[in-house]
Protein backbone atom coordinates (compact mmCIF):
# COMPACT_ATOMS: atom_id res chain seq x y z
CA UNK A 1 0.00 0.00 0.00
CA UNK A 2 1.20 3.62 -0.92
CA UNK A 3 2.28 5.65 2.17
CA UNK A 4 0.17 8.98 1.99
CA UNK A 5 1.97 11.53 3.85
CA UNK A 6 0.61 14.32 5.86
CA UNK A 7 2.38 17.07 4.64
CA UNK A 8 1.02 15.88 1.01
CA UNK A 9 -1.80 17.85 1.55
CA UNK A 10 -2.60 21.41 -0.16
CA UNK A 11 -2.85 23.57 2.91
CA UNK A 12 -5.97 26.26 2.86
CA UNK A 13 -4.60 29.37 4.46
CA UNK A 14 -4.46 29.57 7.94
CA UNK A 15 -6.86 31.44 10.69
CA UNK A 16 -4.94 34.35 11.80
CA UNK A 17 -3.10 34.47 15.66
CA UNK A 18 -4.24 30.71 17.13
CA UNK A 19 -2.13 28.89 14.69
CA UNK A 20 0.46 30.82 13.45
CA UNK A 21 3.06 31.55 15.94
CA UNK A 22 5.53 34.92 15.99
CA UNK A 23 7.75 34.32 13.03
CA UNK A 24 9.59 37.60 14.02
CA UNK A 25 11.89 35.24 17.13
CA UNK A 26 13.81 33.46 15.41
CA UNK A 27 14.17 30.63 17.32
CA UNK A 28 10.14 29.90 16.61
CA UNK A 29 11.07 30.69 12.94
CA UNK A 30 13.99 28.33 13.24
CA UNK A 31 11.09 25.53 15.37
CA UNK A 32 9.18 25.82 12.37
CA UNK A 33 11.11 25.02 9.67
CA UNK A 34 12.11 22.04 11.62
CA UNK A 35 8.55 21.12 12.32
CA UNK A 36 8.15 21.16 8.13
CA UNK A 37 10.71 18.91 8.17
CA UNK A 38 9.33 16.46 10.79
CA UNK A 39 6.26 16.63 8.95
CA UNK A 40 7.44 15.55 5.93
CA UNK A 41 7.88 11.51 7.42
CA UNK A 42 5.92 12.02 10.67
CA UNK A 43 3.36 9.46 9.69
CA UNK A 44 5.69 6.56 8.69
CA UNK A 45 8.13 7.20 11.73
CA UNK A 46 5.08 7.04 14.17
CA UNK A 47 4.15 3.48 12.55
CA UNK A 48 7.80 2.45 12.57
CA UNK A 49 8.90 3.58 16.08
CA UNK A 50 12.00 3.10 16.98
CA UNK A 51 15.30 6.08 17.41
CA UNK A 52 14.20 9.67 15.90
CA UNK A 53 18.13 10.21 15.54
CA UNK A 54 17.92 12.48 12.56
CA UNK A 55 15.55 14.54 14.48
CA UNK A 56 17.36 15.33 17.25
CA UNK A 57 20.79 15.94 15.09
CA UNK A 58 19.07 19.00 13.64
CA UNK A 59 17.59 19.83 17.31
CA UNK A 60 21.59 19.90 18.38
CA UNK A 61 22.48 21.43 14.60
CA UNK A 62 20.43 24.37 15.30
CA UNK A 63 21.17 24.26 18.74
CA UNK A 64 17.63 24.45 20.08
CA UNK A 65 19.10 22.55 22.88
CA UNK A 66 20.42 24.82 24.35
CA UNK A 67 17.83 27.11 24.47
CA UNK A 68 17.51 27.64 28.30
CA UNK A 69 20.42 27.65 29.26
CA UNK A 70 21.91 31.01 30.57
CA UNK A 71 24.36 32.60 27.99
CA UNK A 72 26.75 32.72 30.93
CA UNK A 73 27.09 29.08 30.39
CA UNK A 74 27.71 28.96 26.83
CA UNK A 75 23.40 29.14 26.22
CA UNK A 76 20.86 30.84 24.43
CA UNK A 77 19.32 32.14 27.47
CA UNK A 78 15.79 32.33 26.38
CA UNK A 79 12.80 32.63 29.20
CA UNK A 80 10.84 28.98 29.21
CA UNK A 81 7.76 30.19 27.39
CA UNK A 82 9.69 29.78 23.94
CA UNK A 83 10.83 26.24 24.55
CA UNK A 84 7.09 25.59 25.54
CA UNK A 85 5.85 27.23 22.16
CA UNK A 86 8.32 25.29 20.18
CA UNK A 87 7.08 22.07 22.16
CA UNK A 88 3.70 23.11 20.63
CA UNK A 89 4.86 23.70 17.37
CA UNK A 90 6.65 20.13 17.06
CA UNK A 91 3.45 18.66 18.79
CA UNK A 92 1.49 20.05 15.71
CA UNK A 93 3.24 17.25 13.30
CA UNK A 94 5.03 14.64 15.99
CA UNK A 95 3.90 14.07 19.40
CA UNK A 96 6.95 12.19 19.91
CA UNK A 97 9.70 15.03 19.25
CA UNK A 98 7.54 17.78 20.95
CA UNK A 99 7.66 15.12 24.42
CA UNK A 100 11.53 14.18 23.91
CA UNK A 101 12.05 18.20 23.29
CA UNK A 102 10.16 19.34 26.59
CA UNK A 103 11.70 16.76 28.40
CA UNK A 104 15.07 17.30 27.53
CA UNK A 105 14.89 20.40 29.81
CA UNK A 106 13.96 18.71 32.90
CA UNK A 107 17.55 18.06 34.15
CA UNK A 108 18.65 21.63 33.07
CA UNK A 109 15.93 23.24 34.79
CA UNK A 110 16.60 21.25 37.80
CA UNK A 111 20.31 22.34 37.66
CA UNK A 112 19.74 26.12 36.99
CA UNK A 113 17.58 25.96 40.32
CA UNK A 114 21.19 24.77 41.55
CA UNK A 115 23.06 27.10 40.05
CA UNK A 116 25.04 27.59 42.45
CA UNK A 117 26.65 24.42 43.24
CA UNK A 118 29.75 23.49 41.47
CA UNK A 119 28.43 20.47 39.75
CA UNK A 120 25.04 21.78 38.32
CA UNK A 121 27.46 24.72 36.80
CA UNK A 122 29.71 22.49 35.35
CA UNK A 123 26.92 20.52 33.86
CA UNK A 124 25.26 23.48 32.42
CA UNK A 125 28.52 24.57 30.89
CA UNK A 126 29.28 21.19 29.30
CA UNK A 127 26.20 20.57 27.84
CA UNK A 128 26.22 23.98 26.40
CA UNK A 129 29.38 23.45 24.77
CA UNK A 130 28.71 19.60 24.08
CA UNK A 131 24.97 20.10 23.11
CA UNK A 132 23.70 17.04 24.48
CA UNK A 133 20.54 15.83 24.46
CA UNK A 134 18.84 14.89 27.90
CA UNK A 135 17.36 11.87 29.07
CA UNK A 136 16.27 10.53 32.20
CA UNK A 137 15.65 7.27 34.46
CA UNK A 138 14.11 9.19 37.59
CA UNK A 139 10.80 7.66 37.23
CA UNK A 140 9.10 8.91 40.58
CA UNK A 141 6.90 5.66 41.33
CA UNK A 142 9.20 2.88 41.45
CA UNK A 143 11.16 1.53 43.86
CA UNK A 144 13.48 -0.47 41.10
CA UNK A 145 16.78 0.79 41.37
CA UNK A 146 19.13 1.10 44.59
CA UNK A 147 22.38 2.05 45.08
CA UNK A 148 24.92 0.82 47.48
CA UNK A 149 27.83 3.05 48.97
CA UNK A 150 31.58 1.86 47.96
CA UNK A 151 34.37 3.69 47.80
CA UNK A 152 34.21 6.88 45.98
CA UNK A 153 30.52 6.56 45.20
CA UNK A 154 27.79 4.45 44.93
CA UNK A 155 27.17 0.92 42.70
CA UNK A 156 23.68 0.92 41.33
CA UNK A 157 21.92 -1.97 40.48
CA UNK A 158 18.38 -2.66 39.50
CA UNK A 159 16.25 -0.66 36.70
CA UNK A 160 13.76 2.39 35.53
CA UNK A 161 10.80 1.99 33.78
CA UNK A 162 9.36 4.75 31.58
CA UNK A 163 13.00 6.44 30.66
CA UNK A 164 11.80 9.25 28.21
CA UNK A 165 14.61 9.97 25.89
CA UNK A 166 16.92 7.54 27.15
CA UNK A 167 17.45 6.00 23.98
CA UNK A 168 18.89 9.30 22.33
CA UNK A 169 20.38 10.52 25.12
CA UNK A 170 24.07 11.88 25.66
CA UNK A 171 23.47 12.52 28.94
CA UNK A 172 20.89 10.94 31.78
CA UNK A 173 19.60 11.99 35.04
CA UNK A 174 18.82 9.56 37.38
CA UNK A 175 17.33 8.72 40.87
CA UNK A 176 17.76 6.03 42.80
CA UNK A 177 17.20 4.85 46.49
CA UNK A 178 19.80 3.75 48.95
CA UNK A 179 19.33 -0.26 49.68
CA UNK A 180 19.90 0.45 53.46
CA UNK A 181 18.03 3.34 54.21
CA UNK A 182 16.00 4.06 51.39
CA UNK A 183 16.78 7.68 51.02
CA UNK A 184 16.46 9.14 47.26
CA UNK A 185 19.58 10.40 45.44
CA UNK A 186 20.42 12.11 42.00
CA UNK A 187 22.93 12.51 39.57
CA UNK A 188 24.28 13.50 36.25
CA UNK A 189 26.00 11.26 34.10
CA UNK A 190 26.71 9.88 30.25
CA UNK A 191 24.53 7.71 28.52
CA UNK A 192 27.40 5.28 27.31
CA UNK A 193 28.59 4.99 30.81
CA UNK A 194 29.61 0.90 31.20
CA UNK A 195 26.82 -1.05 32.86
CA UNK A 196 23.96 1.14 31.38
CA UNK A 197 21.77 -1.11 28.79
CA UNK A 198 19.25 0.78 27.22
CA UNK A 199 15.90 -1.30 26.58
CA UNK A 200 14.48 0.69 23.87
CA UNK A 201 11.31 -1.50 24.90
CA UNK A 202 8.57 0.93 24.29
CA UNK A 203 5.43 -0.69 23.10
CA UNK A 204 2.85 1.93 23.73
CA UNK A 205 0.00 2.70 21.83
CA UNK A 206 1.07 6.08 20.98
CA UNK A 207 4.07 8.70 21.83
CA UNK A 208 5.92 5.66 19.41
CA UNK A 209 9.42 7.39 19.16
CA UNK A 210 10.20 8.72 23.14
CA UNK A 211 12.22 5.73 24.04
CA UNK A 212 9.89 5.70 27.24
CA UNK A 213 10.85 1.86 28.18
CA UNK A 214 13.22 0.59 30.54
CA UNK A 215 16.88 1.33 31.47
CA UNK A 216 18.81 -1.43 33.02
CA UNK A 217 22.18 -1.31 35.51
CA UNK A 218 24.23 -3.42 36.25
CA UNK A 219 27.15 -2.52 38.44
CA UNK A 220 26.97 0.74 37.64
CA UNK A 221 29.66 3.15 38.85
CA UNK A 222 28.39 6.91 40.16
CA UNK A 223 31.05 9.02 41.91
CA UNK A 224 30.94 10.55 44.39
CA UNK A 225 31.52 13.93 42.69
CA UNK A 226 28.10 13.41 40.16
CA UNK A 227 25.74 12.72 43.08
CA UNK A 228 23.76 16.40 43.22
CA UNK A 229 23.34 17.96 46.49
CA UNK A 230 20.72 17.67 48.59
CA UNK A 231 17.57 18.84 46.71
CA UNK A 232 16.79 22.56 47.57
CA UNK A 233 12.87 22.85 49.27
CA UNK A 234 12.94 26.46 48.17
CA UNK A 235 9.66 27.61 45.88
CA UNK A 236 12.02 27.86 42.71
CA UNK A 237 13.04 24.12 43.37
CA UNK A 238 9.91 23.27 43.43
CA UNK A 239 8.64 24.58 40.58
CA UNK A 240 9.59 21.37 39.03
CA UNK A 241 6.07 19.82 38.55
CA UNK A 242 4.98 22.97 36.80
CA UNK A 243 8.20 22.79 34.39
CA UNK A 244 7.00 19.39 33.46
CA UNK A 245 3.34 19.23 33.82
CA UNK A 246 3.71 22.60 30.82
CA UNK A 247 5.55 20.50 28.85
CA UNK A 248 2.71 17.71 28.49
CA UNK A 249 0.24 20.25 28.39
CA UNK A 250 1.80 21.99 25.42
CA UNK A 251 2.02 18.35 23.69
CA UNK A 252 -1.90 18.53 24.28
CA UNK A 253 -2.35 21.81 22.97
CA UNK A 254 -0.24 21.19 19.82
CA UNK A 255 -1.76 18.32 18.83
CA UNK A 256 -5.00 19.37 19.27
CA UNK A 257 -3.99 22.68 16.54
CA UNK A 258 -2.70 19.63 14.28
CA UNK A 259 -5.25 17.75 14.28
CA UNK A 260 -7.34 20.38 13.63
CA UNK A 261 -5.17 21.48 10.51
CA UNK A 262 -5.00 18.11 9.06
CA UNK A 263 -8.56 17.45 9.40
CA UNK A 264 -9.60 20.97 7.81
CA UNK A 265 -7.19 20.23 5.25
CA UNK A 266 -8.38 16.82 4.56
CA UNK A 267 -11.86 18.28 4.35
CA UNK A 268 -11.57 20.76 2.24
CA UNK A 269 -9.51 18.63 -0.18
CA UNK A 270 -10.93 15.42 -0.07
CA UNK A 271 -14.22 14.92 1.84
CA UNK A 272 -17.55 13.87 0.05
CA UNK A 273 -20.73 15.05 0.73
CA UNK A 274 -22.75 12.61 2.44
CA UNK A 275 -25.82 11.24 0.25
CA UNK A 276 -28.78 12.99 2.49
CA UNK A 277 -27.05 16.41 2.82
CA UNK A 278 -28.94 18.28 0.05
CA UNK A 279 -25.15 20.19 -0.97
CA UNK A 280 -22.87 19.47 -3.42
CA UNK A 281 -19.59 20.37 -1.19
CA UNK A 282 -18.93 18.61 2.25
CA UNK A 283 -17.49 22.42 3.06
CA UNK A 284 -21.03 23.53 3.31
CA UNK A 285 -23.13 20.76 5.00
CA UNK A 286 -24.68 22.65 8.03
CA UNK A 287 -23.30 20.35 10.51
CA UNK A 288 -19.74 20.01 9.13
CA UNK A 289 -19.74 23.77 9.64
CA UNK A 290 -21.29 23.60 12.86
CA UNK A 291 -18.99 20.89 14.14
CA UNK A 292 -15.54 22.46 13.09
CA UNK A 293 -17.06 25.69 14.45
CA UNK A 294 -17.44 24.00 18.47
CA UNK A 295 -13.94 22.27 17.71
CA UNK A 296 -12.17 25.74 16.55
CA UNK A 297 -13.44 27.36 19.71
CA UNK A 298 -12.56 24.38 22.14
CA UNK A 299 -8.67 24.82 20.86
CA UNK A 300 -8.81 28.51 20.60
CA UNK A 301 -10.00 28.31 24.64
CA UNK A 302 -7.22 25.83 25.49
CA UNK A 303 -4.81 27.64 23.80
CA UNK A 304 -5.44 31.06 25.72
CA UNK A 305 -5.58 28.89 28.55
CA UNK A 306 -2.13 27.74 27.88
CA UNK A 307 -0.61 30.84 27.06
CA UNK A 308 -1.13 32.52 30.40
CA UNK A 309 -0.26 29.23 32.10
CA UNK A 310 3.32 29.99 29.90
CA UNK A 311 3.26 33.61 30.98
CA UNK A 312 2.89 33.22 34.75
CA UNK A 313 5.91 30.14 34.46
CA UNK A 314 7.77 32.68 32.84
CA UNK A 315 7.28 35.23 35.60
CA UNK A 316 7.62 32.45 38.62
CA UNK A 317 11.25 32.07 37.00
CA UNK A 318 12.15 35.27 36.81
CA UNK A 319 11.51 36.10 40.34
CA UNK A 320 14.26 32.56 41.30
CA UNK A 321 14.95 32.74 44.75
CA UNK A 322 12.98 35.71 45.23
CA UNK A 323 9.71 33.39 44.37
CA UNK A 324 7.49 33.33 47.43
CA UNK A 325 5.23 30.12 48.47
CA UNK A 326 1.98 32.25 47.52
CA UNK A 327 3.51 33.14 44.02
CA UNK A 328 4.47 29.28 43.69
CA UNK A 329 1.37 28.25 44.58
CA UNK A 330 -0.30 30.63 42.09
CA UNK A 331 1.40 29.37 39.43
CA UNK A 332 0.36 25.76 39.89
CA UNK A 333 -3.18 26.94 39.97
CA UNK A 334 -2.49 28.48 36.42
CA UNK A 335 -0.66 25.84 35.24
CA UNK A 336 -3.18 22.77 36.60
CA UNK A 337 -5.98 24.59 35.24
CA UNK A 338 -4.63 24.57 31.62
CA UNK A 339 -3.60 21.52 31.81
CA UNK A 340 -6.89 19.79 32.97
CA UNK A 341 -8.48 21.73 29.85
CA UNK A 342 -6.34 21.19 26.94
CA UNK A 343 -5.92 17.79 27.84
CA UNK A 344 -10.02 17.37 27.88
CA UNK A 345 -10.26 19.28 24.62
CA UNK A 346 -6.91 17.55 22.60
CA UNK A 347 -8.83 14.20 23.54
CA UNK A 348 -12.45 15.26 22.12
CA UNK A 349 -10.99 17.45 18.84
CA UNK A 350 -8.37 14.38 17.77
CA UNK A 351 -11.15 11.89 18.52
CA UNK A 352 -14.19 14.02 16.72
CA UNK A 353 -11.78 15.13 13.73
CA UNK A 354 -13.18 11.56 11.98
CA UNK A 355 -16.61 12.41 12.29
CA UNK A 356 -16.41 15.87 9.85
CA UNK A 357 -13.34 14.15 7.39
CA UNK A 358 -15.61 10.93 7.07
CA UNK A 359 -14.70 7.21 6.52
CA UNK A 360 -12.10 6.91 4.41
CA UNK A 361 -9.62 9.11 6.76
CA UNK A 362 -9.66 6.65 9.12
CA UNK A 363 -7.20 4.32 7.21
CA UNK A 364 -3.82 3.90 8.19
CA UNK A 365 -1.77 5.46 5.10
CA UNK A 366 -2.92 8.80 6.39
CA UNK A 367 -2.29 8.38 10.16
CA UNK A 368 -4.42 10.71 11.57
CA UNK A 369 -5.28 8.02 14.09
CA UNK A 370 -1.78 9.22 15.70
CA UNK A 371 -2.79 12.50 17.46
CA UNK A 372 -5.27 10.90 19.32
CA UNK A 373 -3.15 8.44 20.21
CA UNK A 374 -0.75 10.22 21.43
CA UNK A 375 -2.75 12.59 23.09
CA UNK A 376 -4.68 9.87 25.09
CA UNK A 377 -1.43 7.61 26.11
CA UNK A 378 -0.38 11.35 27.70
CA UNK A 379 -3.55 11.98 29.73
CA UNK A 380 -3.30 9.00 31.08
CA UNK A 381 0.06 9.16 32.60
CA UNK A 382 -1.32 12.52 34.33
CA UNK A 383 -4.85 12.02 35.63
CA UNK A 384 -6.82 15.43 35.15
CA UNK A 385 -9.02 14.15 37.87
CA UNK A 386 -6.83 14.96 40.56
CA UNK A 387 -5.71 18.14 39.38
CA UNK A 388 -9.50 19.53 39.04
CA UNK A 389 -10.16 18.54 42.71
CA UNK A 390 -6.90 20.40 43.86
CA UNK A 391 -8.38 23.23 41.55
CA UNK A 392 -12.00 23.13 43.25
CA UNK A 393 -10.32 22.59 46.75
CA UNK A 394 -8.50 26.26 46.15
CA UNK A 395 -11.27 27.62 44.94
CA UNK A 396 -13.58 27.07 47.95
CA UNK A 397 -11.16 27.47 50.68
CA UNK A 398 -8.29 29.49 48.94
CA UNK A 399 -5.01 26.76 49.77
CA UNK A 400 -2.94 25.75 47.24
CA UNK A 401 -2.11 22.55 46.81
CA UNK A 402 0.58 21.06 48.34
CA UNK A 403 4.41 20.51 46.24
CA UNK A 404 4.16 17.33 44.76
CA UNK A 405 5.58 15.33 41.76
CA UNK A 406 2.79 16.24 39.79
CA UNK A 407 1.14 19.56 41.69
Amino acid sequence: MTTVKHASFEPAALPPVLFQPDRADPYLAKAIEIRDIFASDAVERDQQGGRPTEQIRLLKECRLVNLLIPKEFGGEGQPYSTALRIVREFAKVDGSLAHLFGYHFSPIQIALARVNDERSAAILRQSAEGLWFWGNTTNSFSKSLFGRKVEGGVLLNGYRPFASGSHVADYLMVAWEDEETNARSFAYIPANRPGITIADDWDGIGQRQTGSGRVFYKDVTIKDDEILSERPKDPLALLAPQQQQSVLLNVFIGSAQGALIAARDYTTTKSRPWIYSGVERHTDDPWIKRQYGELWTKVQAATALADRAATAIDAAYAKGTALTEEERGATAIAVASANVLAGKVALEVTSEIFEVMGARSAVRPYGFDRFWRNVRIHTLHNPAEYKTRNLGAWFLTGDYPEPGVFQ
